[in-house]
């Protein structure tokens, strides 16, 4: 069964160094959905590390929970972030929401 809509919930406005945390779940797909994250259309490496371009950011994203973490949020994390749910039958993809920090 292809995923619905998730629903994302992202805060508005972050202090700087504060801790924000992104939300993304839907669960009418079947087998269970996996989940990714984009800023300003970009993909979200769930792996920092590994990653140069994301080195510097301080973010944790479980793609089970479809959960986005960010530890001490900085002024690049600031964007237009949306969330995409994927199984084997199909995507859905939740609207942008601005994040200002």
């Amino acid at each position: 069964v292809k995923p619905m809509t998730p629903r994302c919930t992202v805060p508005k406005a972050v202090p700087v160094g504060k801790t924000a945390s992104l939300h993304c779940h839907e669960n009418e797909g079947y087998p269970k959905s996996t989940y990714s994250w984009y800023r300003n259309s970009e993909p979200l490496s769930p792996d920092t590390k590994s990653n140069a371009k994301f080195h510097n950011s301080s973010y944790t994203l479980n793609p089970t929970t479809g959960t986005l973490v960010f530890h001490a949020v900085h002024k690049g994390d600031t964007g237009r972030y949306s969330c995409i749910a994927t199984n084997d039958a199909g995507f859905a993809k939740c609207e942008e929401q601005e994040m200002e920090v």
